[in-house]
């Protein structure tokens, strides 16, 4: 899985051209990597009622639940920025949902990516396991 990481960095920028951020000018690419071996990608996409914005990590996991692609087992996400730029927390609570243990690579415009976890990112995340225990 690892070696297939600079293609999946190198998707993540690719994608990240698409962005359309016109507001924000905040242009992010992501793409995620499946057990199945494909690469799914996503860009944000911004609107002017900034609640109807989707960032790109959401993007790229819900295009991988309509293809079927399998479960993610590491996403790149890459930014313009000097330095490496996390996923938000709701792209965290989102890709949760589909594997906590999921390998998040945070790509710079230049370097190397800081590569982490989503667990280690999402400490505490809202689960099934909350909603089992809610009382009837």
């Amino acid at each position: 899985m690892r070696e297939r990481f600079p293609e999946l960095i190198a998707a993540a920028r690719e994608a990240l051209q698409r962005a359309y951020a016109p507001y924000s000018k905040f242009h992010v690419g992501a793409a995620i990597l499946t057990d199945k071996g494909e690469i799914v990608t996503g860009c944000n996409v911004e609107n002017a009622s900034y609640g109807l914005t989707i960032c790109a990590e959401r993007t790229a996991m819900t295009r991988a639940v309509i293809q079927d692609a399998g479960r993610p087992v590491a996403v790149a996400v890459a930014t313009r920025t000097p330095t490496p730029t996390p996923p938000c927390g709701a792209c965290r609570q989102f890709l949760y949902e589909f594997n906590p243990d999921i390998i998040v690579l945070c790509c710079a415009e230049s370097g190397d990516p800081a590569e982490t976890t989503l667990r280690d990112l999402l400490p505490g995340a809202f689960d099934t396991g909350q909603l089992n225990s809610a009382a009837p």
